[in-house]
């Protein structure tokens, strides 16, 4: 049984909740999503297709929930070492809110901070997490998400278009200002 933390739509702590049972109400909950990139590609996971939802969906890197006295950043690197078998330096980029209904009882409602990492290197995925990892070009991911949407997680359909513009606009060199 994995306790998460229940939130208000500011993030504040509201209480704990056994996973499961936060999935099937909804309650409003921490979570967290991590996006790795390398060369102007993104490393994807499609989802494990046993996974109580979504599974067999094209996902980010890897997501979770953390857990009570666990701060977001140390829950972030805990499940890249569980789910990926790596190590990465991540930075939090923005957080979202977002419902969705899989079923009459399944539902997410999260409050979901998205972390960004460069990673370069072939993960040891863990197969009862994911079925398998790729390596997309932005370009072809954008793509992607327009035409094949159904192929993705619904958090990933919301969050990585911003994900893709927050990586690119940092690579971009600063504007030259003429005096």
């Amino acid at each position: 049984m994995e306790n998460i933390i229940l939130v208000d739509t500011a993030d504040r702590p509201v209480g704990i909740c056994e996973k499961l049972e936060a999935h099937a109400k909804p309650m409003l909950h921490r979570a967290f999503s991590i996006f790795l990139y390398s060369d102007g590609q993104m490393l994807l996971q499609r989802r494990n297709r046993n996974k109580y939802h979504s599974g067999g969906l094209w996902a980010n890197a890897c997501c979770s929930h953390p857990r009570a006295g666990e701060t977001l950043e140390e829950a972030a690197s805990r499940r890249l070492r569980e789910e990926l078998g790596i190590q990465a330096p991540l930075t939090e980029l923005f957080s979202f809110l977002y419902f969705a209904q899989f079923s009459k009882h399944l539902f997410e409602y999260e409050y979901d901070h998205v972390f960004l990492g460069e990673y370069s290197g072939t993960p040891d995925f863990n197969p009862d997490e994911a079925e398998e990892m790729r390596w997309v070009q932005f370009s072809q991911l954008r793509r992607e998400l327009v035409e094949h949407p159904e192929a993705f997680s619904v958090w990933f359909l919301s969050a990585a278009p911003r994900v893709l513009d927050c990586i690119e606009a940092q690579s971009k060199p600063p504007a030259v200002v003429k005096q």
